[in-house]
């Protein structure tokens, strides 16, 4: 024996409008006339005149389509880089160097420099952007930053 025979359902499934002697005959407990009687109608969201909840809740944010993938750097987060990669980060720094050591994701396309923190080893550093403390700082160490002009 198997188990489906052992389990058995025994409730039969309600069959509407099958005549009157059923108790679901006539409209099968669809009421009389109107939109919700007729078949391959749905109300989708429709909440009984009650604000629907999509009209409720307030909008929210915004998505910009042209997001600019821009890889940012603090000073001290640079400073962190080049003591862990003494060896291989000689003088010059890029983004494309940066992508080779797997210290920046791929998806980056453009390299930006800001000035929290500070730096100590002077540094060749070539980026798109960098802000004006930033500049400051790496000059102030001996460094030097050239700026990508697209």
């Amino acid at each position: 024996m198997n188990l489906n025979s052992l389990v058995k359902n025994n409730k039969k499934k309600i069959r509407v409008g099958r005549g009157i002697g059923s108790g679901k005959g006539k409209t099968s407990s669809r009421g009389h006339k109107g939109q919700k009687s007729r078949s391959g109608v749905a109300i989708k969201s429709f909440e009984g005149g009650q604000m629907p909840l999509y009209r409720r809740l307030p909008k929210r944010g915004f998505k910009t389509f042209a997001k600019e993938k821009i890889a940012i750097l603090n000073l001290s987060k640079l400073q962190i880089i080049l003591e862990k990669n003494k060896d291989s980060i000689k003088n010059n720094l890029d983004l494309k160097l940066l992508k080779e050591k797997k210290l920046i994701n791929k998806k980056y396309q453009k390299l930006k420099i800001l000035g929290s923190g500070e730096i100590k080893k002077n540094i060749e550093i070539t980026a798109h952007f960098a802000s004006k403390q930033a500049l400051a700082k790496i000059e102030k160490v001996g460094g030097k930053l050239s700026i990508v002009k697209k």
